[in-house]
């Protein structure tokens, strides 16, 4: 179907029962929001400011996936219309972002041996969490699979990252968005953030690095016995969501392989064999845990009254003690903590999918996610390529005149979260820099007599 064909009224064709690559000219040509990531990714740098950079958005990465799985990287546009009416042209079904680099880098080829050279000068600081790493958390299904009963652990990384990223570093410009099938992928666009070495980048995916892997089917976890404030703050955070929302629909303590699991967690035989006991009579995931968590909480509080009673000799027990309510912290942060992976935060020039971009597989959109809405999130309910053609289609092309067709779907709300929840902020804070950067220059003294 053209174009035209798509805009020009109510028709019989139900873009659902489509092909998604057969739609992604019609989804390029008419929902996609150009100008909207054209201003992310331009950083005020349109050459509407004469401290502007006009060579800026021209020196950033793009690379198409193309039908076929043709990949192809280092494609760049001089601005938001050029780079609009190559998504129009060659439709790819993957846009990936790559770093700013200190040269137009489809002319990389013409610096290479010189003293300049091709290398990236920023890049945002990015996260990738995917669902297929919970696997062995989750009872509701594995691999591609998701739903809203294991969305939870993707709202809780979401919690998390946005929490550790503000108020531990202080940075303001961070946004979120659904991979389109199983995951989540964060986004820091702060300048300090995208000036940050492949060092300073390593380092910060560390720092949120609890979950090492596992060990014998247990989870290698970097937690001590005393909390440092922000593992506190994420576990105050993990609990809540673990026992409101993950325990419950996920089953835990009524599957078997799972609750094998979770005793595996417990100090000593003595517990496990005690927690047991009292699970004898107990069905619920629910009333389990906090058979658990008592059974835990009495050992500990035992353990430390042996310690007091030891005069300047009761170290041992208070470590148990500790170790003892160590063992629950250790459950619910093996379950529920953010599992990242870590190759795709270290290095600046690594790419990551564009939001907005269509999964090829489901067809779903890759939309922005409002960080304190991310428990209500419900990811069978993301618009679709082929749903909104067809609200397009039924409304008889859309929108007032001169606005954009996507504002006559559901990409409109998509585009509301983006803007939002990121990106009216950062064109603020964009603004003020470069009028700052023009006050400086209009102060500095000049040689001029």
């Amino acid at each position: 179907m053209s174009e035209e064909q798509a805009g020009a009224g109510p028709m019989a064709t139900d873009f659902n029962n489509m092909g998604v690559q057969d739609m992604m000219k019609l989804y390029y040509s008419r929902l996609f929001p150009h100008q909207e990531m054209f201003k992310w990714l331009a950083y005020g740098n349109d050459g509407k400011h004469p401290k502007s950079d006009g060579t800026f958005f021209q020196r950033r990465e793009f690379c198409f996936t193309l039908d076929g799985d043709i990949f192809v990287r280092y494609q760049s546009f001089k601005d938001g219309s050029e780079m609009a009416a190559a998504l129009k042209d060659r439709c790819p079904s993957k846009i990936d972002i790559g770093p700013v680099y200190n040269v137009d880098p489809q002319r990389r080829a013409a610096y290479q041996g010189s003293g300049q050279g091709f290398s990236p000068v920023e890049r945002e600081l990015v996260f990738d969490i995917d669902l297929t790493d919970y696997d062995d958390v989750r009872t509701c299904g594995k691999e591609g699979h998701i739903c809203t009963k294991c969305w939870p652990l993707m709202a809780a990384a979401v919690k998390i990252l946005d929490a550790g990223l503000r108020e531990d570093f202080g940075f303001q410009h961070v946004f979120f968005v659904y991979s389109g099938r199983r995951g989540v992928h964060c986004w820091v666009c702060d300048e300090r953030a995208r000036k940050l070495t492949d060092e300073q980048r390593s380092a910060i995916a560390n720092y949120f690095a609890v979950y090492k892997g596992q060990e014998r089917g247990v989870a290698k976890l970097a937690l001590a016995l005393d909390d440092h404030p922000a593992i506190a703050r994420a576990y105050a955070l993990l609990l809540e969501a673990f026992e409101r929302r993950i325990l419950p629909e996920q089953r835990l303590l009524e599957d078997e392989q799972q609750v094998q699991a979770v005793l595996a967690y417990l100090p000593n035989d003595a517990i496990r064999e005690e927690v047991q006991r009292r699970w004898q009579h107990l069905g619920g995931s629910e009333e389990r845990w906090e058979a658990l968590v008592e059974a835990v909480e009495e050992e500990a509080g035992a353990l430390e009254a042996q310690s007091r009673k030891k005069q300047g000799g009761g170290d041992a027990s208070r470590a148990a003690g500790k170790a003892m309510r160590k063992a629950v912290k250790d459950i619910v942060c093996a379950y529920t903590y953010p599992r990242l992976d870590m190759e795709v935060s270290k290095k600046m020039n690594h790419l990551l999918k564009a939001p907005f971009c269509v999964h090829p597989k489901t067809g779903k959109v890759c939309v922005p996610i409002d960080p304190d809405c991310a428990w209500e999130f419900d990811p069978d309910a993301v618009c679709t390529v082929g749903g909104l053609l067809n609200q397009l289609n039924s409304s008889s092309g859309g929108g007032a005149q001169g606005e954009e067709p996507w504002r006559a779907t559901d990409m409109s709300q998509a585009v509301d979260t983006f803007r939002a929840c990121f990106l009216d902020a950062l064109q603020a804070d964009v603004k003020a820099g470069l009028a700052e950067k023009a006050r400086q220059a209009a102060a500095a003294p000049t040689l001029a007599w």
